[in-house]
C-alpha cells in the first residue's frame, strides 16, 4: 500500500490535471471550438490518470535507477549526435532526393519540392530512429551494469560508497576457497560487495582439475560456497570479467582489480597482504581477525583446562583452548586424562600463533 504521502500527491496532480484541462477548454470555447468545460475536465483526468497508471507501474524504480538509466541515455544520445556529425544522412538526403525527383528540376519545380521535402522527412525520421535507439539501449545497458562496471568505464571517477553499503571487498581464490566470508559477513563486521574476478574462478576451476586429491577437494568446496552466496538473498556477489593483462602474474592482476574499483582486497596470502599495503590498498586477512578475536591469557591468569597429551619434556602436559591456544603444563604428566586448574606463568608468540606455559595450582 502506497504511503499517504504519495496519495495526497497524486490527488493534486490529478487536480491540477482536471484545472489545466478546464482551463485549455475555456480557451477553446472563447476561439469558437465546440467543447464544453466538463468535457475538458474528463479530457485533463484522463490524461493525469495514465500517467498515474504508469507511475504506478514504475512504483519498484528508484531515484538511484532513474540517475543511472539517465546517465545511460545520456551517453546513447551522444553516440547517436556523434554519428549523425559524420553526414551519412545527408548524404542519403541527397541519394534519396535525386531518385524521387524529376530528371529536370526546371521542368517540373512541385515535383522537385516534393522529393526535397520528401527527402527530409526521411532523414528526419532516421534521425529520431537513430537516437530513440541508442538512447534505449544506453539506458538499458546501464540498468543492467553495477557500480564495479562505471568504475571500468570510468576508472578515474570514484562513485561515493554508502555508509550502509560499503567498498567493495576483492576476493582471491584463497578467500573463496576458505569459507569464512558468508559467515564474516552476516555477523555485520563486513559489508560491502564481494567482487571476485573472473581470473581467480577460472584457477578455482583449474584446482578442481587437478590430480591432487586435497587441493580438488577444497577448490570443489570453494566452488559450492560460492554457489551458495551467489543464491543467498542477504550478500551481494559479482562475478567481474576484468580487463586486466592476462601476462601479468595473478597477484599482480588482483592488485590492478582493487586499485581499479577502489575496493578492499580479502586474502590470506602474506606476501600479497604486504605487497597491497605498500600500494595502499586496504586489506583484510581472515587469519588475522582470527587473531585478533582470540581471547588474551595473561602471566598470572587461572584456566581451567583438561589435559589431552604429554608435551615435549617428559613431566609436560598439554591442553587446548576452545579457540585452539595450546597450553603447557609443567609437572602436570600424571595428570593427563584429567581437568585441573592451571596458573600462567609465560607466553611465547610463534609464526603459528601463542604458546602458553603454566603450572598446577598449588604446585
Amino acid at each position: 500500500m502506497a504511503p499517504t504521502s504519495v496519495n495526497i500527491a497524486r490527488g493534486i496532480y490529478l487536480l491540477v490535471c482536471a484545472s489545466g484541462g478546464y482551463a485549455i477548454a475555456y480557451i477553446l470555447g472563447s476561439s469558437n471550438v465546440d467543447v464544453s468545460p466538463v468535457q475538458g475536465i474528463c479530457a485533463g483526468l484522463v490524461a493525469g490518470g495514465l500517467f498515474v497508471w504508469i507511475e504506478l507501474l514504475i512504483k519498484g524504480f528508484s531515484l538511484r535507477a532513474f540517475s543511472t538509466a539517465t546517465f545511460g541515455l545520456l551517453v546513447g544520445i551522444f553516440c547517436a549526435w556523434l554519428i549523425t556529425r559524420l553526414q551519412i544522412f545527408d548524404l542519403l538526403n541527397i541519394t534519396f532526393r535525386n531518385r524521387l525527383g524529376p530528371a529536370d528540376a526546371s521542368l517540373d519545380s512541385t515535383a522537385a519540392q516534393n522529393a526535397v521535402d520528401a527527402a527530409a522527412t526521411l532523414t528526419l525520421g532516421l534521425n529520431v530512429l537513430l537516437y530513440a535507439t541508442l538512447g534505449f539501449l544506453g539506458a538499458v545497458v546501464a540498468l543492467r551494469s553495477s557500480r564495479d562496471d562505471f568504475a571500468f568505464i570510468l576508472p578515474y571517477v570514484r562513485f561515493r560508497q554508502d555508509s550502509s553499503t560499503g567498498q567493495p571487498v576483492v576476493l582471491d581464490a584463497e578467500s573463496v576457497m576458505d569459507g569464512r566470508v558468508a559467515g564474516v559477513v552476516r555477523s555485520g563486521f563486513l559489508r560491502g560487495r564481494l567482487v571476485i574476478p573472473k581470473f581467480v574462478l577460472d584457477e578455482i576451476q583449474v584446482l578442481a582439475s587437478s590430480p591432487t586429491q586435497a587441493k580438488r577437494e577444497r577448490a570443489e568446496r570453494g566452488l559450492a560456497s560460492l554457489e551458495s552466496m551467489r543464491s543467498a538473498n542477504d550478500l551481494q556477489v559479482t562475478i567481474e570479467d576484468a580487463g586486466v593483462n592476462g601476462d601479468e602474474t595473478m597477484h599482480s592482476r588482483l592488485l590492478h582489480v582493487a586499485q581499479l574499483l577502489g575496493a578492499r582486497l580479502m586474502s590470506t596470502d602474506e606476501n600479497l597482504c604486504k605487497v597491497a599495503k605498500l600500494r595502499s590498498i586496504d586489506v583484510l586477512n581472515l587469519d588475522e581477525l582470527l587473531d585478533a578475536l582470540r581471547p588474551a591469557v595473561g602471566v598470572g591468569e587461572k584456566v581451567r583446562l583438561a589435559l589431552v597429551r604429554g608435551g615435549k619434556d617428559e613431566h609436560q602436559g598439554v591442553g587446548y583452548m576452545p579457540d585452539g591456544t595450546m597450553i603447557v603444563v609443567n609437572h602436570a604428566a600424571k595428570k593427563i586424562g584429567t581437568t585441573q586448574d592451571v596458573v600462567v606463568i609465560s607466553t611465547l608468540q610463534t609464526s603459528s600463533g601463542t604458546m602458553v606455559f603454566a603450572e598446577l595450582v598449588g604446585a
